[in-house]
């Protein structure tokens, strides 16, 4: 994905959600001023996507935590769920956060642009070495099971999201 096109996912996400301008900024700002910004190794932190997977019913969500077609690559190779639809081009949210250094890589930020997937249904879920924990969430246990306010945003929107699909 080119600079450009991020940048104008970021406005448009930003007039869809205007009281997450500081977030979005923050992001803005990053990929205006790191040309590598795609890279793991651009120092201060990369663009990274991820998914948020509703199953075919729209019940249950996927949690396991670039853009797009990165995102349903990650979704497929980490869930086993080769079936995977985008319920829209346009990102469901975006986040920054910081990942703590592991082994010869240091502390760095993700900022993270998240894409609501839905899984076509009677596919099992495989295992990777990356998402051990991986399960099924009954979607309207969510705020009970849940404290991380950006999951929980992720759950909101998907709310709306969808009602505003029927």
């Amino acid at each position: 994905m080119h600079r450009r096109r991020l940048l104008g996912l970021l406005e448009s996400y930003l007039a869809r959600y205007p009281e997450e301008q500081a977030r979005v900024e923050r992001i803005r700002r990053f990929v205006e001023t790191h040309a590598d910004c795609f890279e793991r190794t651009c120092r201060d932190g990369h663009v990274t996507g991820s998914a948020w997977i509703l199953s075919a019913d729209h019940r249950h969500v996927l949690r396991e935590p670039d853009p797009l077609s990165v995102a349903l690559r990650e979704a497929r190779e980490e869930s086993g769920l080769a079936e995977l639809a985008a319920l829209a081009e346009e990102p469901l949210d975006v986040d920054v956060h910081a990942i703590p250094a592991c082994g010869h890589e240091p502390a760095h930020l993700h900022y993270d642009i998240r894409y609501l997937l839905v899984a076509a249904p009677g596919q099992e879920l495989r295992r990777s070495e990356e998402s051990t924990a991986l399960q099924w969430f009954e979607r309207r246990r969510l705020t009970a099971l849940l404290t991380e306010k950006s999951l929980l945003r992720m759950e909101r929107k998907t709310r709306a999201a969808l009602a505003a699909r029927r």
